[in-house]
């Protein structure tokens, strides 16, 4: 990415031609060139208000496929609070919530399994060998610009090899400072309160430094009691009433503080990043609603800390380079005093290092390749006795090239990645080696490029877990590793009309169908943050996304929005003809599943109306009436008014007062409200 500032300024001897071109093409506002300005930025003294410009080199984002993205202005409305939240409004999503504010919260990517999902915070992965899982519920989207979904892979080859490896992928992009020229700081607070006692207090804050540099600093801490009213009710397979009361949920409370600090920088050509990100927590696990206990005595400390690094530069016109490095700790404290079960005091320490370099070359003007590769180093330990102990050592090459001719793009990538583990207590040393080759491409039918067409296959592999594979009490030694083959094909038309009731529509849908081989389930057994693993064998998963948006200028200065997507997913367990659910959906994957957005925007005021649908699910193998959980939907609403630099925001979640798990015997919160405020400067 290259970046040039708007100034009274002169091209100095050597200045590329090209980019003198772009510069003078952004000020035109072609679309090509996005830049950050203000209403009065063409006035006579226009050369003294235009903010920066970006530049996006073609080698960096030559992207095959459209992804989803929730960005800007559409993060703000929605009645969400971290990127887990936001999560739901993705189309092929399963969001697996525990409850309440302090619950886990796992994303599910069209029934693969959540480990099958790489987090990328900033362009580095989230690693987290212990259980291969991201909490999405600790990252708060008060510091977030973009989240971005993409299936398969990103499509585009300037990534780290990791990228290529994955079978789906979540991209968090934090805010990064602009300022308009004269700026030099930006400042912006806010306060929360809601149900369940929640008080979320946050902090940002934007320096402009010397030398083309700039600080960004985000503080943000949270409490909440995690009570909550919840209407209990079971019936027995004759269908009499087994259980029908209501009770307070009990042992949910959370403290929480985050901290980030970014250093960004700009490089001839190029920019660097420095980021420090600190989570610290201490939760209470309310646990599962069964045989009539409604407290747990279970508590859980989490301590994340990762430092992180990425400098990226181009060198010529057909080259570009990045180079990444991360060093993570993560520490886990669980305590079980619950008198009906076996006390436990149990500590996790995890390390890890991650090293990532990508180059692209432009080897013709319409032809590019790259090569990348990552290293990986994991540990853990555990104040547990008879510990494995274990350590990771993962390379991961991948080598790509991308084809552009105008009309048709297409890409072409394999991922090679070997992974050694070593454990202290045996001594034993295992390796794991695959391949992982993926083919993408797009095609535009029309004049226009409105339309087109697209299609990818891909084949991806992960290996089991350390909890999966090592962990005393829960461990299975005998997991085999999980491979899939995933295949797509879909359609997207999206259209800017200067006539008619809608300035903009949109419309994705993709067929699908992903095959999975050994796969792992992770099951709760009463206790959250244990688990029980099996292979499920083989798993056929054919589902169906559409996703469909619109924009309409209703009247003057009233401009609404629409988005709505629907999911259908048939994912079944097609391993043993012999066994009772063969051919059965896998527990937790609904037939249907969907969610609606509108917005409306009429000067300072903004209303914002959400809807979710999950169909009928069942939480254990057998799809028989006994496992069978009702389907649920809830109804958000949200409404903020702006004044000058201050933002007043109020939101009624679950609306409808509906009563539902999504987790069995995990009830969620009914109808609770919110009340924010936020200044900004």
């Amino acid at each position: 990415m290259t970046r040039c500032l708007l100034m009274p300024w002169q091209p100095q001897r050597g200045t590329p031609k090209r980019l003198l071109l772009l510069c003078l093409w952004a000020m035109t506002g072609s679309s090509a060139v996005w830049a950050q300005g203000n209403d009065h930025a063409w006035r006579s003294d226009s050369m003294q208000h235009v903010g920066e410009v970006v530049i996006t080199s073609k080698l960096v984002f030559r992207e095959v496929i459209p992804t989803q993205k929730l960005s800007g202005d559409e993060l703000q409305r929605l009645s969400s609070t971290s990127v887990a939240d936001a999560m739901r409004y993705f189309s092929g999503v399963q969001l697996k919530d525990y409850g309440g504010v302090g619950g886990v919260k796992t994303v599910d990517v069209r029934s693969m399994g959540t480990n099958h999902l790489a987090v990328s915070y900033d362009g580095i992965i989230l690693g987290n060998a212990q259980n291969g899982q991201t909490d999405l519920g600790q990252f708060s989207l008060d510091n977030i610009e973009e989240v971005m979904l993409c299936n398969g892979q990103k499509s585009a080859i300037f990534q780290s090899a990791s990228d290529f490896a994955s079978a789906s992928s979540v991209y968090i992009r934090t805010r990064m400072p602009r300022f308009q020229v004269g700026e030099q700081r930006h400042l912006k607070a806010r306060v929360q309160y809601g149900g369940s006692d929640l008080l979320r207090t946050s902090l940002l804050y934007e320096r402009r430094l010397p030398a083309d540099m700039s600080l960004s600093a985000n503080a943000e801490v949270m409490t909440a009691s995690g009570k909550y009213e919840f209407r209990y009710r079971r019936k027995n397979l004759d269908g009499t009433t087994a259980w029908d009361t209501t009770a307070t949920r009990q042992n949910g409370d959370i403290h929480a503080e985050r901290l980030e600090l970014n250093l960004h920088g700009m490089l001839n050509r190029g920019q660097w990043q420095l980021k420090g990100y600190l989570y610290n927590s201490s939760r209470g696990i309310p646990g599962a609603i069964v045989n009539n206990v409604w407290a747990r005595g279970e508590r859980q400390q989490d301590l994340n800390t990762f430092a992180q690094a990425s400098w990226q530069k181009s060198v010529g016109e057909r080259f570009s380079t990045r180079w990444l490095a991360k060093y993570a700790f993560y520490q886990t404290h669980y305590r079980n005093r619950d008198t009906t079960q076996l006390p436990v005091d149990n500590t996790y320490r995890q390390q890890e290092l991650y090293f990532s370099t990508a180059n692209v070359v432009e080897l013709l003007p319409r032809w590019s390749a790259s090569l990348s590769y990552d290293l990986r180093w994991n540990k853990l330990n555990a104040a547990i006795y008879g510990f494995a102990y274990p350590t990771r050592l993962t390379h991961v090459v991948s080598l790509a090239t991308a084809l552009d001719l105008s009309r048709l793009k297409l890409q072409a990538s394999v991922a090679g990645t070997l992974a050694t583990d070593h454990t202290r207590k045996d001594h034993r040393t295992k390796h794991m080696q695959r391949l992982s080759p993926a083919f993408f491409a797009n095609i535009y039918p029309l004049r226009g490029r409105w339309l087109s067409l697209r299609a990818y296959v891909k084949q991806s592999f992960r290996m089991p877990t350390f909890n999966d594979l090592y962990y005393t009490d829960m461990g299975n030694a005998t997991l085999r590793p999980e491979t899939a083959t995933q295949f797509d094909i879909g359609i997207v038309a999206e259209k800017h009309l200067e006539r008619g009731p809608f300035s903009h529509i949109s419309l994705h849908a993709d067929a699908y169908y992903n095959r999975v081989k050994d796969k792992i389930i992770a099951y709760p057994k009463g206790q959250q943050f244990r688990w029980t693993m099996l292979n499920l064998g083989r798993v056929d998963i054919r589902g169906l996304d559409v996703v469909a948006s619109a924009s309409c200028p209703v009247a003057s200065g009233l401009v609404a929005t629409l988005r709505a997507q629907y999911t259908y997913q048939r994912s079944i367990d097609v391993t043993d003809p012999s066994k009772p659910y063969y051919r059965h959906q896998i527990p937790y994957i609904p037939h249907h599943s969907g969610s609606l957005i509108v917005g409306a925007d009429w000067r300072r005021f903004s209303l914002n109306y959400s809807f979710i649908y999950t169909g009928e699910r069942w939480n254990e193998q057998e799809n028989i009436k006994y496992n069978y959980m009702q389907p649920w939907y809830t109804s958000d609403l949200s409404a903020s008014f702006t004044h000058k630099q201050w933002r007043l925001s109020v939101e009624a979640r679950n609306l409808l007062n509906q009563q539902y798990d999504v987790i069995a015997n995990y009830p969620m919160p009914g109808r609770n409200f919110a009340i924010g405020l936020e200044y900004s400067l």
